[in-house]
């Protein structure tokens, strides 16, 4: 099969999904002295916890699609191989199909020239052997393509998260050390009769 390459991105996105881009706080003093922060860590933090909790939903998703994709591809190879089969076939071929968990029936398949594909949604649909390939070969690399692209959008993901764990820790670091400050100013502060 020829080698499927992946779609281009649009100009200034770094996601196929549209995933949000986490900005690194590079310094808190400055971040948190924002009008929309107001030096209130706990808000902030409530803030980055929620844009963390939205990246795992995310991931979750991202990860349930691969692990479709990834059991579709072979399933796909697998149709493929078969109608290589069938084509090449001399005389009827005896083979077991599966009727139901551990129940298998024996049975003999002349030769065809047509096979019945399973197109999703409850439709069954046959193909001549020839468009039957074409459209599974058509699926098989819009497969290929979708898990590349989710595995781009998997990693950004995991790099939005650290961004977003370090944003976190930062924050709650910059809050204790000024909690610790102002603790520290009212011991050494004497205290007025």
């Amino acid at each position: 099969m020829a080698q499927v390459e992946m779609p281009e991105l649009p100009e200034k996105q770094k996601t196929y999904a549209g995933i949000p881009e986490a900005s690194f706080v590079e310094d808190v003093d400055t971040f948190m002295a924002l009008s929309e922060n107001d030096n209130n860590s706990d808000r902030v933090l409530r803030k980055l916890d929620e844009q963390h909790g939205k990246y795992k939903f995310m991931e979750l998703n991202i990860f349930t699609k691969r692990r479709k994709l990834k059991t579709q591809i072979p399933d796909l190879a697998r149709s493929l191989e078969m109608i290589n089969v069938l084509r090449n076939q001399d005389g009827d071929m005896e083979t077991q199909f599966l009727l139901s968990e551990q129940v298998f029936v024996k049975t003999s398949i002349p030769p065809t020239k047509t096979v019945c594909l399973w197109l999703g949604a409850n439709v069954m649909l046959e193909y001549p052997l020839d468009e039957a390939e074409v459209l599974l070969k058509q699926n098989m690399e819009a497969a290929i393509v979708n898990l590349k692209c989710l595995e781009h959008d998997q990693d950004f993901l995991r790099d939005q998260l650290t961004t977003t764990e370090v944003n976190m820790a930062r924050v709650y670091n910059w809050d204790l050390k000024k909690r610790q400050a102002a603790a520290a100013k009212a011991a050494t502060t004497p205290a007025s009769s």
